[in-house]
């Protein structure tokens, strides 16, 4: 809770740009972080800075899961006209909280100025069958972010996520290539699998958005120099210029970038960067190979390659 606390009120004072009540921190914080009553599910009362409201967002980040959302909403949070939703909110790819109505939605959102874009992040969008045209009833000139990596490379990183919760559970897990092959062939049914046939997806998107409103970030490059990326969303969400490079710097300890911002530096939580397993090389040829023709389906999609195996 402490961790998460303090977490919420560096946020709160990159993001917000407006001193709080003494008395209301605790509640701000707390509706900063997500952290809801047993009696709602709504933010706790906190004090609204004085020329602020809570706006639906006009951007989304819709997924990709472990393709770097996280990452990506971190680093846009260094941008003064940006702020961000602290937690992934499955509004509309979660039928349980859709039916909740958009009123709800909007008060799960961060207080902003006029200036200030309200994002938000739920990677299970891209993949879920309700998520797009739920967004395009409710704005259908919206603009979407959404973050790729390898396939393969993203399939693995699912399967450690889930790895690593299970022993942290105590449960029984399995060998990456257990679960991947069945009877000596892929299984394609594996829902990581599943969630990396980015063509399967994008095709859903875009019967209901113009590709002009989906802005795709390349993960594997995000990773490894963020500015770049960065500046191409800056352009996209029409903002001014305002990331620099000196707003990151490379962790030798964990091994990617972390934030420098507003005299503070902070880097992504300890989940995030978990070592990968060794997968068999034959395995890795197979997803390879059954990636391909889907990967080729997507550029064509998107009028763009990617440097994917």
């Amino acid at each position: 809770m402490a961790f998460l606390l303090v977490s919420a009120y560096l946020l709160l004072t990159h993001a917000q740009r407006a001193p709080v009540e003494n008395g209301a921190l605790l509640e701000t914080l707390k509706s900063q972080v997500g952290l809801f009553s047993n009696k709602s599910e709504h933010y706790s009362a906190q004090v609204r800075p004085p020329g602020t409201s809570r706006q639906i967002p006009q951007t989304i980040i819709i997924g990709v899961r472990k393709g770097g959302t996280r990452a990506l909403l971190e680093m846009l949070d260094i941008h003064p006209n940006i702020v961000v939703a602290a937690t992934e909110v499955h509004f509309f790819d979660w039928d349980e909280n859709y039916v909740k109505g958009i009123d709800w939605y909007r008060s799960l959102m961060p207080f902003s100025y006029g200036n200030q874009i309200t994002i938000e992040k739920t990677p299970g969008y891209f993949t879920s069958p309700q998520a797009p045209e739920r967004i395009h009833d409710m704005n259908s000139s919206i603009k979407l972010l959404l973050i790729l990596r390898d396939p393969t490379e993203r399939v693995i990183s699912d399967y450690t996520q889930v790895y690593y919760n299970r022993v942290e559970s105590h449960k029984p897990v399995q060998l990456f290539e257990d679960i991947v092959i069945k009877n000596g062939a892929l299984n394609t049914k594996y829902k990581a699998i599943q969630r990396s046939l980015y063509d399967v997806h994008m095709e859903k998107w875009l019967k209901h958005f113009s590709l002009d409103q989906i802005h795709i970030v390349d993960g594997n490059t995000l990773i490894k120099d963020p500015l770049p990326e960065l500046q191409k969303v800056e352009r996209f969400l029409n903002l001014p210029s305002r990331i620099m490079s000196s707003n990151f710097y490379f962790n030798q300890t964990k091994g990617f970038y972390c934030i420098r911002s507003d005299g503070r530096e902070r880097c992504l939580h300890e989940s995030k960067g978990r070592p990968h397993p060794l997968v068999n090389t034959t395995v890795l040829e197979q997803l390879y190979s059954y990636f391909r023709e889907h990967n080729a389906k997507f550029y064509q999609m998107v009028n763009h390659s990617f440097d994917w195996h």
